[in-house]
């Protein structure tokens, strides 16, 4: 098993799992139907294509900045008619910065890999109109656990915030990952939420639920101050003279 790691970084980021009619809504981090429909897109794939292999990679999320949340709206007019649609309500998050991953087997993550770094269809965050700042693909790591890969990869928060944080040697930032279905958790029941793709048909798209667990991981800030040296008098090395 092989693990992929995905930077998202953008201006603008939505990532919908309940929105309904004029109003866009956005999770606060990636959802798994957006990212593995960024993968699909990447690989060339069709709306109408199978994406059972894609939905069966166990998925995760590092919120590494968690960025802000801003409402906006549209107005159209109808193209045949001329009339005014209704006012739509359209909601982003602003300066987010998450690092995802997807776990499965080796020749698929590494089919990936190669289609982030030259995608068929340009990639974007959640929507067509937030594309990504920097380049998507991080890289392949092999062998080990998926929330191992999160852990192991740097903190992708801009320098800024980096040197925010100067004081702090590491941070800690929050893990949502799939669910085990097949273990039960001292925790309870995991939360929710319906963003399993089945099918991307725009005729018939279908989603299912999806457990998901919430956890920690702790990484280094390479913009850490450094430790202050021990006080040194180079005029000690001449006492006794």
């Amino acid at each position: 098993m092989s693990v992929l790691t995905l930077l998202l970084a953008g201006p603008l980021q939505a990532w919908g799992s309940s929105s309904r009619f004029a109003r866009r809504s956005t999770e606060g981090a990636p959802t798994k139907s957006g990212v593995v429909g960024l993968l699909a897109a990447a690989q060339g794939r069709e709306r109408g294509d199978d994406i059972s292999d894609l939905a069966a990679l166990r998925f995760g999320v590092r919120v590494d900045q968690r960025g802000v949340r801003v409402r906006d709206y549209q107005t159209a007019r109808h193209f045949v008619t001329g009339k005014s649609m209704p006012v739509s309500e359209r909601f982003y998050l602003s300066d987010a910065v998450f690092v995802a991953a997807v776990e499965g087997d080796d020749g698929l993550i590494e089919d990936l890999d190669r289609a982030v770094r030259a995608p068929a269809f340009l990639p974007y965050l959640g929507r067509r109109s937030c594309p990504p700042a920097r380049p998507v693909g991080l890289r392949v790591h092999h062998g080990g656990t998926l929330e191992a890969a999160l852990g192991d990869e740097p903190w992708q928060a801009p320098e800024w915030r980096q040197r925010r944080e100067r004081n702090r040697a590491t941070v800690v930032l929050d893990l949502l990952v799939d669910a085990d279905p097949g273990h039960a958790s001292e925790e309870g029941a995991p939360d929710t939420i319906r963003d399993h793709p089945i099918s991307f048909d725009p005729l018939h798209r279908r989603y299912a639920l999806r457990g998901v667990r919430a956890g920690t991981v702790e990484v280094p800030n390479p913009r850490a101050r450094k430790p202050t040296p021990p006080h040194h008098d180079p005029a000690a090395l001449f006492e006794g003279d």
